[in-house]
């Protein structure tokens, strides 16, 4: 009961923390201190340790002088903000900073009173070295006490060994050292390096490599294991989430840099393994250096801004201080806590969440003339395949319609740029879906009254986004939850994918890149990956053996979906960038009259709602698209009947055709 109390007492108490002032008196206090020592130390050792009489009186009469520079010099450079308990090198550097300025002030008060030749110039070189040897060794040995008490007032945690001996081990293991909450006691080090093995890192030894873990594992007695290698690829996941089944190890994953940017992850903690630490794909890191200069200060707006992708941006576009932030969603409580989030990260950036559809063109109208942004960031849109492709009148207004209102209104109010979210089923699109994207690529970069503006536009495209709403995994996942079957549409089916901080990273580095006006984008996406290595993954993940434990059934591909995407068409080409990652697209191109003729005759169509008229109208427009049909049907196991199945009518939505188009909203 005693032990219970006491150690539930422990983060209460860490709150009675002295304040900053009280801190800071405290250490102006031992400076007060440690400098006349330090001095004193200076004569004593320029005089072998014996000073002479008549430098006691110098001494006397120029040390108020150091000390008014010392404290001074210390409080200018920020000596007194660094904590005693967590010195480091950095902060050593603060401090023979400081006493190096103030030793050159000193210098120069002395030749100008005529002091320094009654001061030996060896004592100022010393006293320099002196200050910084005792001053910062006072700092250190707090440090050091401090972590010489840690073991003893901590209560011993889950043992825990930690594979990876570089960086983000050492990272880790110190954080985990600090926090005595942690609940987590480190036995040994694991690292496939014969030149690390024996050695230590903050007192815990590098034990051996991950061909030893079983021994070693029993030997310390382990539970739990952690991987802290921030460049591990998915194979070698693979063979250390196989490694840890066999010993009976709880195994968990250090997140990355990145992952705590962007997930919002606290340091120090670890996660599950998740499906894309074992995709065998390479993760890709774009330098944004440029970004920063594009959005600060700036006015923002993102459509979708409650989406996967949407999100996704705004929390990485407020790093960058924006000006005014514009969440622009339909989706009431999404949208709700998209804004609570931004307001408690950021509260220094305006956001102003804005519930509104994009299909609405007089509200559009106003949220651009009263806002005036500078960029536009469109990731609104319908994105599931099948849904689409039962409510192709509903996917041509929503990603058609929507994105030429919002693009048009970007054009009237003089928005900068506008960056428009594409994806890869745009290229030879067999999908409602894809058709719909194409089109809104064509009409944003071909359309007269858009391309004749003062208005950058670009389109972005990439694959697959794992974690996404529309994404496989979350599918799988809540079947799994289920008790099984996990369902996949073709054994032979694969897809890119690409994580939601890569995505972000693709559209920011597309948006700054000065090539890129009026083109579209492309991220090199690695291989494809197939959908029944991901399902066999995930379910070996949850600790179960695939077709053992849960079962895996075909269910045939699904209307509008393909075997296997790609990135560039036959009828396309790429050419590089300046960012070695990204890509611009060539596509073909009809006349800018004719695009308009063949828009115009889209939207004379769409009211009725008539898929097959539909269809043919958008075809105009995208030559290459081939309507999923009854072969496809034949490749999924289904009858043909069921492929000729109409959708249900569709409630017209526009008033007719025209220039521009009249205002109407999704049923």
């Amino acid at each position: 009961m005693t032990m219970q109390r006491v150690s539930g007492a422990r983060p209460y108490l860490q709150h009675l923390a002295l304040p900053l002032a009280v801190r800071r008196h405290i250490a102006v206090g031992a400076d007060l201190i440690l400098i006349p020592v330090a001095y004193a130390a200076a004569f004593l050792l320029r005089f072998d340790l014996q000073m002479p009489q008549e430098y006691h009186p110098v001494y006397l009469l120029t040390l108020p002088g150091l000390l008014a520079i010392r404290l001074l010099t210390f409080e200018m450079v920020g000596v007194y903000r660094c904590y005693w308990r967590h010195f480091g090198l950095r902060d050593l550097g603060r401090l023979a900073f400081a006493v190096s300025i103030g030793t050159c002030v000193l210098t120069g008060v002395l030749l100008v009173v005529g002091g320094l030749g009654t001061l030996p110039r060896s004592i100022v070189v010393l006293e320099w070295g002196g200050t910084i040897f005792i001053a910062g060794g006072a700092r250190g040995a707090a440090r050091w006490l401090a972590e010489l008490w840690r073991p003893i007032r901590q209560p011993s945690g889950e043992r825990t060994l930690i594979i990876g001996a570089g960086g983000a081990a050492e990272r880790f293991l110190r954080q985990v050292q600090h926090d005595g909450r942690s609940g987590t006691e480190v036995v040994g080090l694991i690292d496939d390096d014969p030149a690390t093995h024996g050695r230590a890192l903050h007192g815990v030894t590098v034990l051996g490599g991950t061909d030893e873990l079983a021994p070693l594992a029993a030997r310390t007695r382990a539970s739990r294991l952690v991987v802290a290698i921030s460049s591990l690829s998915g194979t070698r996941m693979r063979e250390i989430v196989d490694l840890g089944r066999a010993t009976g190890l709880e195994l968990k994953v250090l997140p990355s840099l990145q992952e705590m940017l962007y997930r919002r992850v606290p340091s120090g903690q670890v996660r599950d393994v998740q499906i894309e630490d074992l995709l065998g794909r390479e993760v890709v890191h774009l330098d944004l250096d440029a970004v920063e200069s594009d959005l600060t200060g700036r006015t923002i707006l993102v459509t979708g801004a409650a989406g996967s992708i949407g999100s996704g941006l705004v929390h990485h576009v407020a790093r960058y201080k924006p000006a005014r932030l514009i969440l622009l969603e339909r989706a009431e409580s999404p949208l709700y806590f998209v804004h609570l989030e931004l307001c408690r990260a950021h509260p220094d950036i305006e956001v102003v969440p804005v519930m509104a559809d994009i299909c609405d063109l007089a509200g559009l109208q106003q949220i651009f003339a009263v806002h005036r942004p500078d960029y536009v960031f469109h990731a609104a849109a319908y994105k599931h395949v099948p849904l689409l492709e039962a409510n192709a009148a509903q996917a041509i207004q929503n990603n058609v319609l929507g994105t030429y209102y919002v693009a048009a209104c970007a054009a009237e109010h003089g928005t900068s740029k506008f960056v428009f979210i594409s994806t890869d089923k745009a290229v030879s699109p067999r999908s409602v879906l894809g058709l719909s994207k194409r089109i809104a690529e064509r009409l944003i970069l071909e359309l007269p009254s858009l391309r004749d503006s003062q208005t950058d536009f670009r389109a972005v495209r990439f694959g697959n986004v794992l974690g996404s709403d529309g994404s496989v995994i979350p599918l799988f996942q809540r079947q799994l939850r289920a008790g099984g079957p996990l369902t996949v549409t073709h054994p032979a089916v694969t897809r890119y994918f690409m994580t939601i901080p890569e995505a972000v990273q693709l559209v920011l580095a597309a948006a700054a890149l000065p090539e890129a006006r009026g083109r579209i984008c492309m991220l090199e996406m690695g291989r494809a990956v197939r959908i029944l290595d991901l399902a066999e993954q995930l379910i070996r993940l949850s600790g179960l053996e695939p077709y053992r434990d849960v079962e895996i059934r075909f269910s045939g591909l699904r209307p509008g979906e393909k075997l296997h995407e790609v990135l560039v068409a036959s009828s396309e080409a790429t050419i590089p960038t300046s960012h070695a990652k990204i890509r611009i697209v060539q596509c073909s191109s009809q006349s800018s009259e004719l695009v308009e003729q063949n828009f115009h005759r889209l939207l004379a169509v769409l009211p009725a709602g008539n898929r097959i008229v539909l269809l043919r109208e958008a075809q105009r427009l995208v030559p290459e698209y081939v309507p999923w049909t009854a072969t496809d049907v034949a490749a999924r196991g289904a009858t043909p009947d069921e492929r000729t199945t109409r959708p249900p009518a569709v409630r017209p939505v526009l008033a007719g055709a025209g220039s521009p188009p009249a205002a109407g909203r999704q049923s």
